[in-house]
């Protein structure tokens, strides 16, 4: 076994290793050099090399996204280190354990014109849950600080930050550790809910509850539950697509739902209590709704934070939402109520409507996702661009066998592709990625990896700039907007794709979309499948969607 000669190195990654991080992701640099040969000479880590810090930061989080265990991140010393930040608050944001080991100068040479050289400690204080100042020599101190980061990341699932400060030279090595670093063994104990006494009361005496569910993993919801749940009449279960929760009773395409309610119609579906779990929501219709038709109870369900969106918040269980809700709906008894008939009523009138639009409309973004949605291979992943791309799957139905992701803690564009590489990589699933041009060209250097598995499928919807803004207040066809708000272009991804070995292939029509979405997915290679779409077509076609729903 080859170990660095330096001390430090040698009892971070012993500690690493004893507290059972195993993916390492490392980009090329000198000053890291002590802790790269550590990495990568040691077989109980698997060691991938990114060249691009950003990438190399949310290629990490994609595969601590699908193993929800702490990932590794090495850096040289410098402005790479802040290239992780974007992913860093992406992972705080979405509750995604990342260790961010970033080697240092002496504090002797920091701040005397010394090349590669900034003020490290602390860079990322707003978006850390731990910050690890190590000092140059090695120490029980030392030990305990990494110890620590390495649990708050476990534990409180997010990132954390431990900075290495190594002198010169950097590349020796030996055959023995000189160190028996200090492991700390910590139990993260779940804490005892409250007495339940008065929200049972409360719940019991309520006609219309309603549960809003946004970003969740697969199948961290027990069957039981969700049942008990979609069948209590009082009760209206709203999922966002990356809830990855699915039954016949649940509102699943929420801006499809209350889009066109009058002021009468949200008065009447205001909720008496509130239930909020998961990660970020996307609609925007629905905040605004919870925001001036406040609920008299909010109750927020989730083992770590809760964030007050609606300005209502009354309380928060601290809490996995099996654990609360197996306890609580023992509790609790059936209330007569139609709340929830009268949703799926709403339900059914607004399918028929939503089908009935689609058959008038021309080749659009929103034709593309009514055509490839369908098509997606049943237990497949799915990974969705922000902007336009998860709104627009917000208002289809997705098979419940395919799980569905998206970066929806800072709602960011420049780490998607990236994110769903290394997504890809760690399921071992099928995985398809659906983006937009202005966020696919954003994260190019997402292809720039060696390790895209041949099942990552990319569907670039090119509508030549961030058609979102045309949908947004203030549109208005002039120079200045087209420049600096929608980002007009010409770009294609062709000679990407040539670049970097994917197979690639094109569709500009509704005709043969299907027949070229149908050649990614059976291709053998990472495959990029470029849909061109009417610039000026899409928002009328989206604008009038909403209007067609009544």
């Amino acid at each position: 076994m080859i170990y660095p000669k330096i001390p430090l190195a040698q009892s971070l990654i012993e500690i690493c290793k004893a507290k059972d991080i195993h993916t390492v992701v490392i980009s090329p640099g000198s000053r890291n050099a002590p802790l790269t040969i550590g990495f990568v000479s040691n077989p109980a880590f698997q060691c991938y090399s990114i060249a691009d810090e950003r990438c190399a930061a949310f290629f990490a989080l994609g595969i601590a996204q699908q193993t929800q265990k702490p990932v590794a991140l090495v850096c040289t010393s410098g402005s790479a280190l802040l290239n992780y930040y974007p992913a860093v608050a992406e992972a705080f944001y979405s509750q995604i354990p990342l260790v961010v080991i970033s080697a240092d100068r002496p504090k002797s040479k920091i701040d005397i014109g010394d090349g590669q050289t900034i003020r490290q400690e602390n860079v990322f204080a707003n978006h850390i849950l731990f910050n690890a100042n190590l000092h140059e020599d090695p120490s029980e101190e030392n030990d305990v600080k990494i110890n620590e980061a390495i649990t708050v990341a476990v534990n409180q699932k997010g990132p954390v930050h431990i900075n290495v400060p190594f002198e010169e030279p950097l590349y020796e090595t030996v055959s023995e550790l000189s160190v028996q670093p200090l492991i700390v063994t910590s139990n993260h104990q779940q804490k005892d809910l409250p007495k339940l006494d008065v929200f049972v009361k409360q719940w019991n005496s309520a006609k219309k509850k309603l549960i809003l569910i946004g970003g969740n993993y697969p199948d961290a919801i027990d069957t039981a539950l969700v049942n008990h749940l979609a069948n209590d009449p009082s009760v209206v279960v709203m999922t966002e697509v990356t809830s990855n929760l699915h039954h016949p009773n649940f509102i699943t395409n929420i801006d499809t739902i209350i889009t066109p309610f009058t002021d009468e119609d949200f008065k009447a579906f205001q909720p008496e209590i509130l239930i909020t779990l998961g990660g970020m929501v996307v609609s925007k219709r629905v905040k605004a709704f919870l925001r001036k038709y406040k609920p008299n109870e909010h109750w927020h369900i989730d083992a770590l934070r809760a964030y007050n969106t609606f300005g209502c918040l009354t309380h928060h269980f601290e809490a996995t939402p099996n654990a609360f809700f197996n306890t609580f709906l023992t509790e609790t008894t059936s209330t007569e109520s139609d709340y929830l008939q009268k949703a799926l009523d709403l339900k059914l009138l607004r399918k028929d409507k939503h089908a009935e639009y689609l058959k008038s409309i021309p080749f659009s973004d929103m034709k593309v996702f009514e055509t490839i949605l369908p098509m997606l291979p049943v237990n497949s992943q799915l990974q969705i661009s922000n902007s336009s791309p998860i709104r627009y799957a917000q208002l289809f139905d997705i098979h419940p066998s395919i799980e569905v992701f998206c970066n929806r803690g800072t709602s960011g564009i420049d780490g998607s592709t990236t994110t769903a590489i290394g997504a890809a990589l760690s399921s071992g699933k099928h995985t398809i990625m659906i983006t937009g041009d202005v966020s696919f060209f954003y994260d190019s250097n997402a292809l720039w990896n060696n390790y895209i598995p041949k099942n990552f499928k990319i569907i670039l919807i090119n509508n030549r700039g961030g058609g979102i803004f045309r949908i947004l207040p203030g549109h208005q066809e002039t120079p200045v907007f087209n420049t600096f708000f929608e980002t007009t272009h010409t770009l294609t991804a062709e000679h990407l794709a040539k670049m970097y070995g994917f197979d690639y292939f094109s569709s500009e029509n509704e005709s043969d979309l299907p027949s070229e979405m149908q050649l990614v997915l059976n291709s053998d290679k990472p495959s990029i499948l470029e849909v061109f779409t009417p610039t000026e077509v899409n928002n009328k076609v989206l604008l009038a969607y909403f209007k067609n729903l009544t």
